[in-house]
């Protein structure tokens, strides 16, 4: 059997470039709670699941933070805290982007009716099974010093653990790649969806003289429906490749190029929501800068070019007079 890998320094830019990271996310996790605590009227359904999403990447960004400050070099009862909150968020941040696609799946595609009932299941696997996971890995001693192989600075699976493979994959891993392939097949059956819509709506254009364009908007919204699950997979993808790597033992899990993206990739995901719902969303933004000077000028000559947000239907029908399919929308 050949002997494990020595741990992975982290040289001083490495580290600072993945707690700015950290910083960032902080920041656009902050801001998403901001707008949903200020405007009450952009506090639709989708929304509401993009605030929970926030919590878990704000608290995840926090503890990774503390984890690459620290660069442990043992276990020790920080970093095994560290450990605990940065496997409970991780992993909740993984159920709520999942939750988030698939209702949207539902309202969309499938026309189900979403009460306050999928709500409280959304709650119950997306906080409930990241806990049970994480207390059951700290009572039986499984997170602790990961030697930076599977990590950047920070405490994760104990890789002395005798049954580490199954940890990594309860604690993570699993659900991450799990996300890998539900998110891109959810997303592109939305797309195709509202695509039917756009083109069954096209139909009645002729009819409608006065009806505003439909592609500037529509084609906004298909952007952003392929973006999602790519940023996603983007920023997690370095992660999984270093997970391989070590469990191949192999030493180019110590590249610094491989190192720094999946440090990145872990932290920034509630900056990569803040500049996708919030500044590339164009209902927020606008009330982000109204207050600027200059602002309200330039916003009145884009309105006509916003973007039909990401939406969720009020029924499954096509309004000829609108520019989008009948819909209550993901930013109001």
């Amino acid at each position: 059997m050949p002997a494990p890998l020595p741990p992975t320094p982290l040289s001083a830019a490495e580290r600072v470039a993945v707690l700015v990271s950290c910083a960032l996310s902080c920041v656009g996790s902050t801001l998403l709670l901001c707008t949903h605590a200020q405007w009450p009227e952009l506090r639709t359904r989708p929304r509401q699941l993009l605030l929970y999403l926030s919590l878990a990447d704000l608290l995840s960004a926090l503890s990774y933070f503390y984890g690459v400050l620290q660069d442990f070099e043992r276990t020790s009862w920080d970093c095994v805290l560290q450990g605990a909150l940065s496997t409970f968020a991780n992993t909740s941040s993984f159920f709520w982007t999942m939750a988030i696609a698939l209702y949207l799946y539902l309202t969309i595609v499938r026309g189900s009716p979403t009460g306050t009932g999928v709500l409280w299941c959304f709650h119950a696997v997306s906080w409930g099974v990241p806990l049970a996971i994480t207390v059951a890995a700290v009572a039986l001693k499984k997170i602790g010093y990961d030697a930076s192989n599977v990590s950047v600075g920070w405490c994760w699976v104990n890789l002395a653990a005798e049954d580490r493979l199954l940890w990594m994959l309860l604690a993570g891993k699993l659900w991450e790649m799990l996300a890998y392939v539900t998110l891109p097949v959810l997303y592109i059956l939305i797309k195709k969806h509202i695509n039917r819509a756009h083109a069954a709506l096209s139909e009645y254009r002729p009819l409608l003289p006065g009806a505003p364009a439909l592609q500037p908007r529509a084609s906004i919204a298909d952007k952003k429906l392929i973006l999602i699950p790519l940023i996603f997979i983007f920023l997690r993808i370095w992660s999984t490749v270093r997970f391989v790597l070590t469990l191949c033992n192999s030493p180019a899990v110590q590249s610094p190029v491989l190192v720094v993206l999946h440090g990145i990739g872990n932290t920034f995901q509630g900056g990569a929501n803040c500049i996708m719902f919030v500044l590339c969303t164009g209902v927020v933004r606008e009330r982000l800068l109204a207050p600027l000077p200059l602002c309200p000028s330039l916003l009145s000559k884009n309105q006509p070019g916003s973007s039909c947000p990401l939406s969720v239907p009020s029924h499954g029908k096509i309004q000829p007079g609108s520019s989008c399919p009948s819909v209550r929308p993901f930013s109001r």
